[in-house]
């Protein structure tokens, strides 16, 4: 992706929080400038990776397939520095832009639609090598128990949510017609390194041509242009 899209994104995103009447922190504003100086300060910031954080799976079509997210809170595994048991990221998705088909191994989320339009899920069991299962599959929606064959669909108007437990292959997008959709994350710890299973593997994180100065750090930045 170039900077400049990346940027472009970025404040879509930001008119569009802001329309929902949902307020980000501090971290959300800053520039590249204002990273400097702070030093340890900011250690969890950068280590847990609190911040923006977009993705097109490396295919090069964002608005197709791809998913903006800010992380709000994290933890990290096996550090007593940052213990916190949870996770929660704020998402944009698009009318039909398609978060790629993928489980978490370790981690458990709520998924919830916390207004805009609708949000679709697709939903598969994972088999013991990792490939789509054809068996049903059942799963909590707001506490109630459901089920749905294999593939199924689920649908969130705002205000509804599901729970996605672990081996639990999903993948989710816009209705179309309904507008963007404001999603929340509410999960165990979190490690997009290492935690993503995809069914047919792409890259986690984007790779960035620089063609502009960036508006806001990734977190997927902060390795290059903190450390």
């Amino acid at each position: 992706m170039k900077r400049s899209d990346v940027n472009r994104i970025l404040r879509e995103a930001e008119a569009f929080f802001e329309s929902m009447r949902f307020a980000l922190p501090p971290v959300a504003r800053w520039r590249p400038a204002d990273w400097r100086g702070k030093g340890g300060a900011i250690r969890e910031i950068v280590d847990v990776g609190i911040g923006w954080d977009l993705t097109d799976f490396g295919l090069g079509e964002f608005r197709k397939k791809g998913l903006l997210l800010f992380t709000l809170r994290n933890g990290k595994p096996a550090d007593a520095r940052y213990a916190k048991p949870y996770a929660e990221k704020i998402m944009i998705v698009e009318e039909e832009q398609l978060t790629l088909t993928h489980f978490h191994w370790s981690k458990a989320e709520d998924i919830i639609n916390r207004g805009g339009g609708n949000l679709v899920l697709r939903l598969h069991n994972a088999t013991a090598d990792e490939r789509l299962a054809d068996t049903p599959v059942t799963f909590q929606q707001d506490g109630v128990t459901r089920t749905v064959p294999a593939g199924g669909t689920v649908t969130l108007p705002p205000g509804e949510s599901i729970t996605l437990t672990q081996r639990l292959y999903h993948s989710f997008w816009g209705e179309p017609g309904r507008g963007k959709v404001l999603v929340g994350e509410v999960s165990a710890v979190n490690d997009d390194h290492t935690d993503n299973r995809f069914l047919d593997p792409h890259p986690r994180f984007p790779a960035i041509e620089e063609d502009e100065p960036p508006l806001h750090l990734l977190v997927s930045d902060y390795e290059t242009w903190l450390r």
